[in-house]
């Protein structure tokens, strides 16, 4: 790196403990069961409009979330967001209820799986407009900053809204406010369905940064334990008010880019190959018993928990009233003018 840059830490990977594994472990398999589930039920119609799984991804948000401070962190991301939320440690009913559209949901049932939002979690959305979300999360590293309150903003997006202007407007602006942003490139290699090589110039996505003087690493985003590691470190740069960090994470989704898409653009024997060498939560299962943390019985009592919780889910979802007429007429304006 040019020497106008400070030194980053080198990023480890992370140094965990049974309890602390484990949780990692519990966590992703919420998201695949809970995904796995939503596709049933987007298929039985009972979930409409767009639905973005995030079937292989869960290593990423489930390594980065757990390194922040609820409360006072907060986390923004596009319309790939139920994984976000329950990783925010959302009542996965409330969310289920939300993509089917229901009262009992997140956002009262008029967001859907694209537009779910949580205040009180730090969950500040799920965002339709590709890249739209990177300045808005930029504007919550801003107010964290005004405020002094310590908190960082992670601001999630893809490979294919690495492209968009407005995500540099927001580099520029970040970099020369020093603003608590850790900018985390989830780069599934395919965008809505075009490869990334094919569709930047420079595929090496954590160099986007380096025209504003803004740091990055690229990271193995399957690895739970690489995540958190490469966490550690993004938080020790922006606590320390050296300003935005860039985080690329290289990952992988298994389903198309939404439930209407075949995923033509690749082969089914890449995907299996990439299921076979490469799974997040195959590969912390293997760790786990090899470390001895645990053995198959409890894994198994682990995945039989999170079963029933996404059945319950589920069940919640399906009997939960739609929302009044009326509240087509509220949540229109913050006050009433």
């Amino acid at each position: 790196m040019p020497d106008r840059f400070d030194a980053l830490p080198e990023p480890v990977r992370h140094e965990t403990n049974v309890a602390e594994y484990l949780e990692f472990y519990r966590m992703m398999l919420l998201i695949r069961r809970f995904e796995e589930k939503a596709g049933q039920l987007y298929g039985m119609g009972l979930i409409g409009g767009f639905c973005h799984l995030y079937i292989g991804q869960e290593a990423v948000v489930t390594g980065l979330q757990s390194a922040i401070q609820p409360g006072r962190d907060s986390v923004i991301t596009g319309y790939r967001d139920h994984g976000h939320m329950l990783a925010c440690h959302i009542d996965p009913k409330v969310v289920m209820a939300e993509l089917t559209g229901r009262a009992a949901g997140i956002s009262r049932g008029k967001g859907g799986s694209m537009h779910m939002f949580s205040v009180e979690h730090g969950f500040y959305g799920g965002h339709g407009i590709v890249g739209a979300q990177v300045s808005l999360g930029t504007g919550l590293g801003f107010a964290h900053k005004y405020k002094a309150d310590g908190g960082v903003a992670l601001t999630y997006f893809g490979d294919g809204a690495a492209n968009q202007g407005q995500v540099y407007e927001s580099f520029n602006m970040a970099e020369l406010w020093k603003l608590p942003v850790i900018f985390i490139i989830e780069n599934n290699q395919y965008a809505m369905g075009t490869s990334v090589n094919r569709a930047s110039a420079e595929d090496q996505l954590y160099r986007r940064g380096e025209s504003f003087r803004i740091e990055g690493m690229q990271v193995d985003g399957m690895d739970v334990l690489a995540v958190r590691g490469a966490m550690n470190s993004a938080l020790e740069w922006v606590r320390g008010g050296k300003g935005p960090i860039l985080l690329e994470m290289k990952t992988y989704r298994y389903r198309g880019h939404s439930m209407s898409d075949p995923a033509k653009y690749r082969s089914r024997d890449e995907v299996q190959a990439m299921r076979d060498k490469s799974d997040p939560i195959d590969n912390a299962r293997a760790d786990i018993l090899k470390r001895g943390f645990a053995d198959e019985t409890a894994l198994k009592e682990i995945e039989k928990v999170i079963r029933a919780q996404v059945a319950e889910a589920a069940d919640f979802a399906e009997q939960a009233p739609e929302p009044d007429l009326a509240e087509l007429y509220t949540d229109v304006l913050v006050e009433r003018y």
